[in-house]
């Protein structure tokens, strides 16, 4: 049973008193307990959720900057307005004065859901016997806690799409290879950027338990997990195509966790915090085409009237997990606080903190 199906199973159902509330409603009974808890209260934010959420957000960032802002508050309750990783890296930063939140505890990330704890102990003992210990392992900040924390006890480190390319380039000098858990796009578009060519790459199927790699085993130098950003994978070649026939004079902006073919076709690729500044920052009257989640580039559009923004995709989805977040669970989780009855805690074990603390602050202190 994965992540999301155990959490899945025990969690309590948004009462009906918030489904029958207006949206004038919610928003009035959100903004008094906001204004009546005050500097107890903090909401984080992601930049992929829906404008409804992002009115109420204190701050708007990415995972970890926010778990960062998280931490640096004086708040007593910090309610995440992200994924379930995103409020356990919260939670692990955070003081034992501060409680984290989760509006609703259906909000996972099939990318974090596709590395467990005990599918990463077994492919790890497989990798040692056929490589001894010359692996160092590295995990996206898009991971779960248990994740991070088998990687901190390893001797690896946390890496996000802004440092890939640092912490990878230190990771090479503690160990001959690497094993990049749970995104391999992202995993392969660093790499690939710092010269290992592709035929020095494998991959690792958690599910057959196999390493998929044709050639010399000796000349493998990045183990890739076989998971993956299901938003960011839908953005394709055809997309690119697409764009590039229309809209000849339209640049292409992309995630690094779309495939590699997406990424090398396109003109820019970086993380989200590099694609909303490349796009504030870009002349008016520019032209983009956007290779990331949508509620993401929508906000872009409305902020940025002076250029001409679109999805590379036109038929790209919110991120559903992400969305799960709206105003009636948010307005649960606040009326819970307030009530003094708090519901959807996140509370990280504290040995998987202790590792998982290991892990970012390797990568917080390159």
């Amino acid at each position: 049973m994965n992540l999301l199906t155990q959490m899945e199973s025990s969690i309590s159902k948004l009462p009906e008193q918030y489904k029958n509330m207006s949206t004038s409603e919610l928003n009035r009974l959100i903004e008094n307990i906001k204004r009546k808890l005050g500097d107890e209260l903090f909401i984080p934010g992601h930049h992929y959720q829906k404008e409804e959420v992002m009115a109420f957000a204190d701050a708007r960032g990415d995972s970890l900057q926010l778990a960062q802002l998280s931490a640096n508050t004086t708040a007593k309750y910090i309610v995440f307005c992200g994924v379930h990783f995103m409020a356990e890296t919260a939670d692990i930063l955070s003081d034992d004065h501060q409680a984290v939140y989760l509006p609703d505890l259906r909000a996972g990330c099939s990318m974090a859901d596709m590395a467990d704890l005990q599918q990463t102990e077994s492919a790890w003992q497989h990798l040692m016997q056929m490589f001894d210990d010359t692996i160092l392992p590295m995990t996206y900040v898009n991971s779960t806690a248990a994740i991070k924390s088998f990687v901190g006890k390893h001797g690896g480190t946390t890496v996000t799409s802004s440092n890939a390319k640092r912490v990878m380039q230190w990771a090479f000098t503690q160990k001959e290879r690497l094993l990049f858990l749970p995104d391999q796009h992202l995993g392969r578009n660093t790499a690939y950027e710092l010269g290992i060519p592709l035929n020095q790459m494998a991959v690792w199927d958690p599910i057959l338990e196999t390493l998929i790699y044709e050639g010399d085993l000796k000349d493998i130098k990045v183990i890739l997990w076989k998971g993956h950003c299901s938003v960011h994978e839908n953005f394709t070649e055809y997309n690119i195509k697409q764009v590039r026939e229309q809209h000849p004079d339209m640049s292409i902006i992309v995630h690094p966790e779309c495939r590699r073919e997406v990424v090398e076709l396109s003109d820019y690729n970086g993380s989200t915090k590099y694609i909303i500044e490349t796009i504030e920052n870009a002349p008016s009257g520019s032209k983009w085409a956007i290779g990331t989640e949508m509620n993401l580039v929508k906000r872009l559009m409305k902020e940025n009237p002076d250029k001409e923004i679109i999805s590379l995709n036109p038929h790209m989805c919110p991120c559903l997990t992400m969305n799960r977040i709206d105003l009636p669970h948010l307005a649960w989780c606040l009326d819970s606080i307030d009530q003094g009855q708090p519901i959807n805690q996140i509370k990280v074990d504290q040995d998987i903190t202790h590792y998982s603390k290991v892990a970012l602050n390797r990568m917080l202190n390159l």
